[in-house]
């Protein structure tokens, strides 16, 4: 794909502001093992590309997903000017911790399997590309406002999410993949799905939709703030990161059948015709099932219950 497979669009249509940016360093996250390592030789371009801005570059350093976040955090507390981050959305995701509802600008250039976020927000998709178009808002001053989702479990952790929280089949597939230790590679999620696809069953979910209550048997929630997650999938196919809700689709008492056969239409976001699939839309999502812990953004997140909430002009991105 290049920059023109992807241009930026009305997806990312926030407010859009002119004024100068914090003077501190522009801090950059990367993940030289994102997308299998096929970007890790852009790195210095990257980086050029970045310095262009006229802008001091830190690179940070991390060697764990904890660390990397914990690496953002410290940067944006010690008065980094804007946060970029380099690789998937998992990147993506940790940085996200440490700008939301911050004034610290931020941009994703994608270099992952899956890079969701940055194209739903309008980024180009080639790395180079994306980069410039970070350069090109650091040097006008110039961010646009998006949403984020804010999500809380029971015991009042706090997690933010860009893209899709997944709480049902994707979810225990993923959960199951992690604890295997073999095969190793993509074949560890296929088997996941073959394990999960023999014991799959409707759970019994609470949702509660800006108080409103919903009881209903499913085997797949999703909870959108942007349409995609898994690389393209248009799970919340009219999610918009800058109307100030949020997309939730659920796929009831589905059989194992009928699952394989709707699942490839989730690509064109065509699935949510199904009889089956039922779509709301609200500002805040409670969420409640046994035994379901949570993916957000592709990473492994909080275990249900959880309340989420559409927090309008929650990121400032550097487009």
């Amino acid at each position: 794909m290049t920059a023109d497979d992807h241009l930026p669009g009305p997806v990312a249509g926030g407010p859009v502001g002119r004024a100068p940016l914090a003077g501190g360093p522009v801090a950059v996250l990367t993940n030289p093992t994102a997308g299998r390592g096929r970007y890790r030789a852009l790195l210095p371009r990257l980086l050029d590309g970045l310095a262009a801005a006229g802008r001091p570059v830190r690179l940070l350093q991390a060697s764990s997903p904890a660390e990397a976040e914990a690496a953002c955090r410290a940067a944006v507390a010690d008065g980094a000017g804007a946060l970029v981050a380099i690789g998937g959305d998992g990147t993506v995701h940790r940085a996200l911790q440490a700008v939301a509802g911050t004034d610290v600008p931020f941009g994703p250039i994608p270099a992952g399997t899956g890079n969701d976020f940055a194209l739903d927000t309008g980024f180009p998709a080639d790395p180079l590309a994306a980069a410039d178009v970070i350069a090109s808002a650091l040097r006008d001053g110039r961010s646009r406002a998006v949403d984020l989702a804010r999500m809380t479990d029971s015991d009042g952790v706090e997690r933010w999410y860009g893209a899709v929280l997944a709480a049902g089949f994707d979810a225990i597939v993923n959960e199951r993949a992690n604890r295997m230790r073999w095969p190793r590679g993509p074949r560890r999620y296929d088997l996941a799905i073959l394990v999960e696809l023999a014991r799959l069953r409707p759970r019994r979910y609470t949702l509660r939709l800006d108080g409103v209550p919903h009881e209903l048997d499913a085997v797949l929630v999703a909870v959108g703030n942007c349409p995609t997650y898994g690389g393209g999938m248009r799970i919340c196919p009219d999610a918009d990161p800058t109307d100030g809700l949020l997309d939730v689709v659920v796929a009831g008492r589905v059989n194992r059948r009928t699952l394989v056969r709707v699942k490839p239409r989730i690509y064109q976001g065509s699935h949510v015709s199904h009889p089956l699939v039922r779509s709301f839309r609200a500002r805040t999502v409670e969420l409640s099932a046994e035994g379901i812990t949570t993916y957000a953004d592709g990473e492994r997140s909080l275990t249900l219950p959880v309340t989420i909430s559409a927090v309008p002009g929650a990121l400032r991105l550097l487009r």
